[in-house]
């Protein structure tokens, strides 16, 4: 299994030590640098984020864990992503999903109740615009040539339309909260699907969990905090979070055996210390 890391990008972090998280997060080996999305909340942009983190590292993935497609402008969105692509040589993967508040949604005045629609039209523009096509009139490509002819990409969602795009657009799947054992239920589903759309090989399959080992009541508040809009549900999250490095070792262990590829360890304590605690808990 690879195992990333999240960048403390919903966290209080100065911009030059976010840097330095990158930085110390390819030293220490981790497979990806992950970022979770939102629009009304004072944290960083995901797609800027990485592209920042790019510019400090050479190696590590970028992987947006979820991206919130529908929310952007759809030529712009493929024209910062081929960006970042091209910039980091290739490392980008887009985990990509549909969202799911209001508020964002109002906020850049796009129509949540069509945010399906929205995300399908996206995806297609997305495909033509990385193969070069015009897609914003007149006879130029709107950015340059993804490093491998487009991005990869990880779809999110449970529902029969996310597991009909990840089929037809996607490299694989990636799943956002629920644990290993919810994992377990879903990955033969997304297996079953991949075969039965006729993709050869083997999906991608990555999934998420938040840890904080410095300060288990702070960690727990920043969940609360950042999903408090969830109501209830904010708090099974906040009591799911990884406060141990021998409870992280055995979530490793518990999604591998579910069958996940990757797994993405989100912080919620922005200290750079927690990169290495985590590397010293979970890498080999």
């Amino acid at each position: 299994m690879d195992i990333g890391i999240g960048l403390p990008t919903t966290l209080d972090i100065a911009g030059p030590d976010l840097v330095a998280w990158a930085r110390r997060a390819e030293e220490r080996s981790f497979s990806s640098l992950g970022t979770i999305d939102r629009i009304v909340y004072p944290n960083y942009d995901s797609l800027t984020a990485l592209a920042a983190a790019a510019a400090a590292t050479t190696r590590i993935r970028l992987f947006t864990d979820i991206l919130l497609t529908p929310l952007y402008l759809p030529v712009h969105l493929a024209k910062v992503t081929a960006s970042v692509d091209a910039l980091s040589g290739g490392r980008l993967t887009l985990g990509l999903g549909v969202g799911g508040r209001p508020d964002d949604f109002a906020a850049v005045d796009r129509p949540f109740k069509r945010r399906g629609v929205l995300m399908d039209e996206t995806l297609e523009l997305l495909h033509r615009a990385w193969a070069g096509e015009p897609v914003a009139g007149g006879s130029f490509a709107v950015g340059p040539r993804p490093l491998h002819g487009r991005v990869p990409i990880l779809m999110g969602g449970s529902g029969e339309r996310a597991l009909a795009r990840t089929v037809r657009w996607a490299d694989g799947w990636t799943m956002g909260g629920g644990g290993p054992e919810a994992a377990a239920q879903a990955v033969p589903r997304i297996q079953q699907a991949w075969r039965e759309g006729g993709r050869d090989g083997e999906p991608r399959l990555a999934a998420l969990c938040y840890y904080g080992f410095a300060d288990a009541a702070a960690s727990a508040a920043a969940l609360r905090r950042y999903y408090g809009f969830l109501g209830e549900y904010a708090d099974r999250v906040a009591d799911s979070v990884i406060t141990s490095p021998s409870a992280a070792a055995a979530t490793v262990r518990a999604y591998a055996d579910a069958g996940i590829t990757e797994l993405v360890f989100f912080p919620t304590i922005p200290q750079l210390s927690e990169v290495d605690a985590l590397a010293d808990a979970v890498l080999q």
